[in-house]
């Protein structure tokens, strides 16, 4: 079931409203996974997540494939993993999966970022920044 006319969130009270998802990521190895927000990003290539939910998933953060990545912030060094990642819906039920997709955890970040190639380009996203709304649909 899409996604419809999501509502923007503020994570902090002086934020201003961003595309926010609710999401749960998953480490199918080991069945840990863990709630979170993360943010729509058309400007990112991959999904980003702060390294400290490697370790709450059950991931050896550096055990991960290496890779050097240009960011806004500069040059730093992210480590891949697989995972899954399951869109909520506004009631914080499952919406719909992907499974074994690469995530690339990094240190000193401190959001989780949802990207195009690893999330994105699977979905049809129509964000209504006006209104201060967004929407996700799937094939």
């Amino acid at each position: 079931m899409p996604i419809r006319d999501f509502p923007f969130t503020h994570i902090h009270s002086d934020d201003v409203p961003r595309p926010w998802l609710p999401i749960c990521i998953g480490n199918p190895a080991t069945g840990l996974s863990q709630n979170a927000y993360g943010l729509i990003d058309t400007g990112a290539d991959e999904c980003a997540f702060p390294a400290s939910y490697a370790s709450l998933l059950g991931h050896n953060l550096q055990a991960g494939t290496e890779k050097t990545i240009k960011t806004g912030n500069g040059i730093t060094t992210a480590y891949s993993h697989t995972s899954s990642i399951t869109i909520l819906n506004l009631h914080g039920e499952p919406a719909i999966t992907i499974d074994e997709t690469l995530i690339d955890f990094m240190p000193n970040l401190y959001v989780v970022l949802l990207g195009v190639k690893s999330f994105l380009n699977r979905f049809i996203l129509i964000i209504n920044y006006p209104s201060q709304i967004f929407s996700i649909q799937w094939p």
